[in-house]
């Protein structure tokens, strides 16, 4: 009988120790969809001169971004696949180390 309560317990504890990759990919997608979209906004709200010049930099990484409202949109879809594709190697590296 305590050979199958280890057995359970080890099952259950390597399952835990496994990191769900398709949650931390859709909450870092999310995170940094959000955060890419508001920061967006707030400069385009906040106006000037020279609207967020260094965030445009991102217009050479992230194809039809720029610092509007339409280029917050695009941002915010990119910076989702981007935050969403980074978790997942994140978690698939963890999880291969952690089956070690």
């Amino acid at each position: 009988m305590a050979t199958d309560t280890t057995t359970e317990e080890e099952i259950l504890d390597v399952y835990l120790s496994r990191l769900n990759g398709h949650a931390w990919g859709l909450a870092l997608g999310l995170l940094s969809a959000i955060g890419l979209f508001g920061a967006t906004l707030v400069l385009v709200l906040k106006g000037g001169e020279n609207v967020g010049q260094h965030l445009g930099i991102l217009s050479q990484y992230f194809w039809g971004y720029n610092v509007s409202v339409a280029g917050s949109f695009v941002g915010a879809v990119w910076a989702f696949v981007v935050g969403y594709l980074a978790a997942r190697l994140v978690c698939a590296v963890y999880n291969l180390a952690a089956r070690r």
